[in-house]
């Protein structure tokens, strides 16, 4: 059985979710959809100019699929520039800070996040400790 696909975590979604080639109207135009975590994963890598393990720590995915999520992106935003077609960014299995909730374990003190909506985790992924405490915000480095 395969695993079941993982949430993408992402900082906020986009303000504007539309961009299209200047002068000619939008339902004159082919168009191309990325998804949320598309954007996500080109935010970090092209704008924020994190580095692949940074950007896929951040979205909680490992590298390799943080890298075919932006290979996508780049291939999609690419062939929109190139064709002037309409981009439309909407979609995608991703959740926001406030979508998540998070988990201490009481033995090691690992954070363990869980979507809204998911099970709750059954055990620690550090130590295997079914003991997790409900915290309202992820520890700070300050901490």
């Amino acid at each position: 059985m395969p695993r079941r696909k993982q949430f993408r975590k992402v900082s906020q979604e986009p303000v504007i979710s539309i961009f299209k080639p200047a002068g000619i109207p939008a339902k004159e135009l082919d168009e191309i959809s990325i998804t949320v975590d598309e954007f996500e994963a080109i935010r970090l890598a092209d704008f924020e100019g994190l580095n692949q393990r940074d950007a896929s720590d951040a979205m909680h995915v490992s590298q390799p699929t943080f890298n075919r999520i932006l290979t996508s992106a780049r291939k999609k935003i690419a062939k929109t520039i190139v064709r002037g077609i309409v981009l439309r960014i909407e979609g995608g299995e991703y959740v926001l800070p406030c979508d998540v909730r998070v988990f201490e374990c009481e033995r090691c003190e690992t954070i363990v996040e869980a979507p809204l909506g998911e099970p709750r985790p059954r055990s620690c992924p550090q130590c295997g400790s079914s003991i997790l405490h409900r915290r309202k915000r992820p520890k700070t480095d300050e901490e």
